[in-house]
């Protein structure tokens, strides 16, 4: 190179160094080089070319809220002395990286030309800004390219995680942490995770970040290599993801499955987690799934071998057997007597009283019972048992105990609208129809006479064996008060009483407190003509009597009309017994003293 371009080139970068406004190359571009050619050898193109190349590597733009690479020449107390290759070094103070406090000479440090000259001369910058200026560009080049990032978890906070992310701070929902629920999110406080960024608000620069979508991106692999070789029957080992009351959620490698309560254990249970608990490892067995495969139905229970074929061949009809009652129906009891293995207790087998009640009377859930098997079918894994036939049968030798007429005491057990049922023992009832409960009272309904418990006198009217049956009677174990009522009140019998009640049918008299006698209307009559009213005080004659109707009639017209009758009657029998021969004056006497008798009677 000549000494005119030498010196050319010096005076350039004098100039570009005294005017630290200009930018350089603006400044090479715009150089008038022709006011320059007077007495100095034509630079070459490639010349040219070289020196632009130089100043391009040697000298930065210093434009404001620009970020450069800067190189760390010095460190002293307080600051860092950094080389961006201007005119002068920037300095920025040791806070800044504090980050990074293995900070040494050498390192190459980003920074922002945040004022180019300030009054002292001197070039400020700061690293702080210009990392989050990087890492702004970074976390959206992330955000664009789908790029996996590193974070640090920093803390906890409302509904989900802080994380540190290019000295950006990041949210990170609970639900973006894992594909399965998270029950103890401190587990991840001081963490340094994968992330990816899914969502970006500018406007209040909040960045939303997730670890989930990076674990479903595997689990998506290995779902469709694992829904790919689904067989029924197949084996496979999972862990319990979810428990709810019907059953059992089990991820098997990002497919999860269900095992339904039934399918846990061949004994009953109340709740799944009777059987497992969260995140315990087991194997299961593929029952069923649809033709998407995208529901898969698992059990637990068939990778064992059914109860019923493990049980005891020799057990048969007649045999003892013990266990406790696990579900309890209006009907009867189940008895699991082997794991697995039930049999059911009808509640008619529960007691030899044929008055059947509810199974809660006799058993309650966890009680422990022995019971007789009554049927056992192993092909359809049926078995029926009871318990009353652990007693002797109460109507075995039921014709000595309760024979016909003998009186006994019960208990009122329920009612029918025909009748009362009594207990006399356990298993032994009887039944008192209405017609059998009193002598006198009309009864309407059973429990107008007596309740529920009431004890009752009773006498054994009819006993049926076969058909067991025992039909009983209450009122037998009184006298009959009819039977002296048929004789107190016989036909003819004449009493003085009140008239209570009088309608148009007739008048009603209690005689005492079994007997009501009634008068009909046309008996009422007076001997003037006129009619008993209510309250008035007579003499009556019965003229019906009815014991097995329970029914007493009377008259009170009757009483002197009888002696008219009776009139009537001597003299007919007068004329009837004389041997002469009537005569017409025999028929007109008869006439007089009838029409006599007539007169008087009005």
């Amino acid at each position: 190179m000549s000494e005119e371009t030498k010196n050319t080139e010096a005076q350039v970068a004098e100039a570009v160094t005294e005017t630290p406004k200009v930018d350089p190359a603006q400044f090479l571009k715009d150089f008038n080089w022709h006011n320059y050619e007077e007495g100095i050898d034509p630079i070459e193109d490639d010349q040219l070319a070289e020196f632009e190349k130089l100043v391009a590597e040697n000298f930065v733009d210093t434009l404001s809220n620009e970020v450069v690479s800067g190189t760390v020449i010095n460190i002293t107390d307080r600051d860092a002395i950094i080389d961006i290759n201007a005119k002068s070094e920037g300095v920025i103070s040791l806070n800044e990286f504090r980050y990074n406090p293995d900070l040494k000479i050498g390192d190459k440090v980003e920074v922002l030309i945040d004022v180019r000259e300030d009054a002292t001369g001197q070039l400020v910058l700061s690293h702080r800004k210009a990392r989050v200026i990087k890492a702004w560009e970074r976390v959206n080049n992330a955000h664009e390219t789908g790029e996996i990032v590193n974070g640090f978890v920093k803390c906890r906070t409302k509904g989900g995680m802080i994380v540190d992310v290019f000295g950006i701070e990041a949210f990170l929902p609970g639900s973006q942490i894992d594909v399965k629920p998270i029950r103890d999110y401190d587990v991840y406080v001081n963490k340094t995770m994968e992330f990816k960024v899914v969502k970006i608000n500018h406007e209040f620069k909040n960045v939303v970040v997730s670890h989930k979508a990076l674990i479903e991106a595997d689990i998506e692999e290995q779902k469709k290599e694992i829904i790919g070789q689904l067989e029924k029957g197949q084996v496979l080992e999972g862990v319990v993801k979810n428990i709810t009351s019907y059953g059992v959620f089990v991820d098997l490698g990002g497919v999860d499955g269900l095992i339904h309560i039934t399918d846990l254990s061949w004994s009953r249970i109340n709740h799944p987690n009777e059987i497992v608990e969260l995140d315990q490892k087991l194997n299961v067995v593929i029952l069923d799934f649809d033709e998407g495969k995208t529901r898969i139905q698992l059990g637990l229970k068939q990778l064992k071998q059914h109860p019923w074929e493990a049980l005891d061949g020799e057990l048969k009809v007649g045999d003892k057997v013990k266990g406790k009652v696990v579900v309890i129906a209006d009907y009867g009891a189940f008895i699991e007597v082997e794991e697995g293995v039930e049999g059911l207790v009808h509640v008619s087998e529960m007691s030899w009283s044929t008055h059947l009640r509810s199974a809660q009377d006799f058993v309650k859930v966890g009680d422990e019972v022995e019971a007789v098997i009554l049927t056992l079918d192993r092909e359809e894994r049926k078995m029926s048992l009871g318990i009353k036939q652990l007693t002797p049968d109460p109507w075995t030798d039921i014709t000595s105990k309760y024979p016909v007429g003998s009186r006994h005491t019960g208990t009122v057990r329920n009612f029918t609208n025909f009748g009362v049922f009594v207990e006399l023992e356990e298993g032994i009832d009887g039944l008192i129809y209405i017609s059998d409960l009193s002598w006198t009272k009309k009864v309407k309904h059973p429990s107008d006479f007596c309740a529920v418990g009431d004890k009752l006198d009773v006498v054994v009217l009819e006993l049926d064996v076969e058909g067991r049956k025992l039909s009983l009677g209450h009122k037998q174990t009184e006298t009959n008060p009819w039977d002296k009522y048929e004789t107190e009140f016989a036909v003819g019998t004449k009493h003085t009483l009140a008239l209570e009640e009088v309608s148009d049918k007739g008048g009603t008299v209690n005689v005492n407190e079994d007997v009501q006698a009634f008068a009909p209307g046309r008996h009422l009559e007076k001997e003037d003509g006129s009619k008993l009213g209510k309250g008035e005080t007579a003499e009556f004659v019965v003229i019906e009597f009815s014991k097995e109707f329970k029914r007493v009639v009377i008259s009170h017209t009757a009483i002197f009309k009888e002696e008219e009758a009776k009139a009537v009657k001597q003299a007919a029998k007068k004329v009837a017994s004389s041997n002469q021969a009537s005569t017409l004056g025999d028929i007109d006497a008869l006439a007089e003293l009838k029409a006599k008798l007539e007169k008087g009677g009005n």
